[in-house]
């Protein structure tokens, strides 16, 4: 047995051991001599520990070095079998050989049996005999939504998917290939367009794609928004092409690169473009042909005279998709323009159409109409829902409660403050364009005195400089303001508006963490919100249309981080109010209407959408008794037209007459609310809500346009009823997703 020759072992074994013979002190030198020297006289051979094993040649090295043996050698140690680089893949390894035909039929490219398959297209079931004779290079096959997709998207999101290609391929309207997708916002149009176009670029029953390329066009801010979600859903499957800046050649050179590629498998077949870059641009994207152009925000296209309009009619593509959540916004004739668009010639030419269609309907929805017209006007309505509805897809928001948090809409009517109302009625006495109006004569002079009055309503700086310059219903004015006045900083206890707005802000931040949008028609007014919350020391963004698109997204995806600090979001609902995902907040204050419905309606449905977690509450201010109300009534006629046509809603309150809205300049300083006195409700007694309704009372078409009235003690939003006391003299829910009645 050996033991360890470390002098401390040594040592060791010295001390303890007492019978030890030599006695001599120990030298590790004299040691290892006497060590060497017995190995060496023993056996003449060098020690070989047992526990250490000698290197073995190797045996698997070529016996020779001859060079072609070498390299087969090293081949063969490289050499792999292939395997498929899916972790536990268990389906056919494809040893198929290139350019050799596979036996038996066609199949699709994803399993139509799979469970939650989504099948666009099933071919006809054959029996044996037919499954004979057919050629089985000519089969058809099913068409299945890429399971990566259908898995994530909703039952009416599925539907919507189903339809859009049904028309895109001919199959709804024999002939035509185009339809609009009229969903209301916040329903996934996106997702469910990325699908189609996904779909199609793929598979088709022909067991080949579709189409080789798409072109999506949008608003500009919405350029980068598109990219994100293409790459969002296939997760960088497909890379699109997406042109939101550069110099002219820059822009021409990357369209005709993408109007030259060919083939099966284009690098970039989706090409996302803004309408202003198509506009200029559409000389280059003329020259060859595309398979399916999608329009996002597709009511640009109302008007079938603008170069927007005619350069994207040019475009050589059969398959055409129009976006849309507000279709009809003003009138009939712009529908027709948008149908006309994706599918030319179903509704005849305009001029038919004037003459069978709107002209019956208008009559018929005008509240002095007969009896004769309005059954005229409900037959005509009625067929043209008919045609349409075979192109046309329409779901409301109602769809969206069952996924989204409650969303509370209310109208606050503001009264003036007696600032404002004596600069209101000192116009009305100085402006001769009233007259002009009265008279049926709309002039440029009226447009600017309705311009002055609705900032008027907003507050009186913004009309400061036209009273220093003493213009046109404004001389005299300066000596109403408080001495010593100026708009260097914001005073909202001269605006009923801005009173209430201070109020809200103020109690929203100091008793929740929720973020607030504020949403102006006038970057004025935003200058003014900036006083506001620079004087209160809230921390706030800004978009409007001096902003880059890149910065937009960027700001956009900051202020819905749970983290960031911002406390107010400041948009312009003329530059970016369309598109924009805000669920970041969950309040939004509508400061002024527009007299375009769609406008209020693209912009306040920001923050209730896919993704939004708290209730949502959203507040539409106006200025009581003035034109503001008789903007917010000129809305409802529009939207009760949108309701009939698209919605199909048959008992839409026939709410005001066209006589009673020519009534733009005038003040009512004795009501609480002029357009709650207009609709005629008859649930309400002195002013308060009763329930139930007035015995005899029919409130079923009330309802359809205002969920409930409330005063002071009915209010249920503990923020508004802060600030009721400031300026508020009337409230009213409209559309809120969850029923609420007031007790007096």
């Amino acid at each position: 047995q050996r033991r360890s020759l470390a002098p401390s072992q040594l040592a060791k074994r010295k001390a303890g051991d007492e019978e030890e013979e030599d006695e001599e002190d120990w030298h590790p030198s004299a040691t290892r001599k006497r060590q060497k020297a017995v190995s060496e006289t023993e056996s003449g051979e060098c020690y070989r520990s047992p526990f250490r094993k000698p290197l073995a040649q190797l045996t698997n090295r070529p016996h020779c070095l001859d060079s072609s043996q070498h390299e087969a050698f090293i081949r063969s140690i490289l050499s792999k079998p292939f395997k498929v680089p899916i972790p536990n893949y268990k389906g056919p390894l494809g040893l198929r050989a290139l350019g050799i035909k596979r036996a038996g039929l066609r199949s699709p490219l994803h399993d139509p049996f799979e469970e939650g398959a989504l099948v666009l297209y099933e071919p006809p079931v054959m029996s044996a005999h037919d499954q004979l004779k057919i050629d089985k290079d000519k089969a058809p096959v099913h068409v299945v939504v890429d399971p990566v997709l259908s898995r994530v998207l909703r039952p009416h999101q599925r539907e919507g998917v189903k339809f859009l290609w049904d028309c895109v391929t001919s199959r709804r309207i024999p002939g035509s290939h185009g339809c609009i997708m009229a969903d209301e916002m916040g329903l996934g149009k996106t997702l469910q367009c990325i699908t189609l176009m996904w779909t199609l670029l793929r598979q088709s029953p022909d067991c080949k794609p579709e189409i080789e390329k798409a072109v999506v066009v949008s608003p500009s801010s919405l350029v980068r928004n598109w990219y994100n979600e293409v790459e969002k859903w296939l997760g960088g499957r497909i890379q699109p092409l997406a042109i939101d800046g550069g110099s002219k050649e820059e822009i021409d050179r990357k369209l005709v690169g993408f109007m030259n590629q060919r083939g099966l498998r284009v690098p970039s077949p989706i090409l996302i473009i803004s309408y202003e870059t198509f506009r200029l641009h559409a000389e280059a994207l003329q020259k060859g042909s595309v398979g399916l152009v999608i329009c996002d925000e597709g009511h640009r296209l109302k008007n079938s005279e603008n170069q927007t309009y005619q350069a994207l009619n040019s475009l050589n593509t059969p398959r055409r998709v129009l976006i849309s959540g507000t279709p009809i916004q003003n009138d009939l004739l712009e529908y027709f323009s948008l149908v006309h668009f994706v599918n030319s010639g179903i509704l005849g030419t305009a001029q038919e159409f004037k003459r069978h269609f709107e002209m019956p309907i208008l009559k018929g929805r005008d509240a002095d109409a007969s009896e004769a017209e309005r059954h005229k006007g409900e037959e005509r309505l009625k067929e043209l829902i008919s045609i349409v509805n075979r192109c046309l897809i329409r779901r409301t928001s109602d769809i969206l409660s069952k996924y989204l948090p409650v969303k509370i809409e209310q109208v606050v009517c503001c009264r003036l403050t007696p600032l404002q109302a004596e600069l209101y009625k000192n116009f009305l006495k100085q402006a001769k364009p009233v007259e002009e109006l009265k008279e049926g004569k709309i002039s440029v002079s009226s447009l600017s005195s309705i311009t002055s009055l609705k900032k008027l309503c907003n507050h009186p700086a913004l009309i400061h400089d036209k009273c220093v310059e003493e213009e046109e219903g404004f001389v005299g004015a300066l000596d109403l303001f408080p001495a010593g006045y100026s708009t260097k900083s914001v005073e909202p206890q001269l605006s009923g508006k801005m009173l209430v707005l201070d109020y809200i802000l103020a109690v929203t931040k100091s008793t929740s963490n929720d973020k607030v949008v504020l949403v102006s028609n006038y970057t004025q007014t935003l200058d003014l919100f900036e006083k506001l919350c620079r004087n209160r020391r809230y921390l706030y963004v800004r978009l409007d249309g001096t902003m880059s698109i890149k910065k937009r997204a960027k700001i956009v995806e900051r202020f819905n981080s749970p983290s960031s600090p911002e406390f107010i979001f400041m948009l312009s609902s003329k530059a970016g109010g369309c598109g924009l995902n805000l669920i970041g907040a969950n309040r939004l204050v509508m400061f002024d209407p527009d007299w375009n419905p769609a406008n209020d309606e693209q912009a306040m449905a920001r923050v209730w959408r896919d993704g939004q977690k708290k209730m949502c509450y959203i507040y539409r201010l106006l200025s009581t008794g003035t034109i503001e109300e008789k903007i917010f009534q000129r809305q409802t006629h529009k939207k009760a037209l949108s309701s009939c046509v698209v919605d199909e809603e048959q008992d839409v309150e026939r709410h005001f007459s066209l006589g009673e809205l020519k009534e733009l300049f005038t003040l009512n300083e004795t009501t609480t609310s002029d357009t709650h006195d207009k609709i005629k409700c008859r649930r309400c007694v002195n002013g308060h809500q009763v329930r139930p309704p007035p015995e005899g009372s029919d409130c079923t078409s009330d309802l359809s346009q205002w969920n409930h009235c409330a005063d002071k003690r009915g209010l249920q939003d503990s923020v508004l009823k802060a600030a009721w006391d400031a300026a508020i003299t009337f409230a009213f829910h409209h559309h809120s997703h969850e029923e609420q009645r007031v007790i007096p």
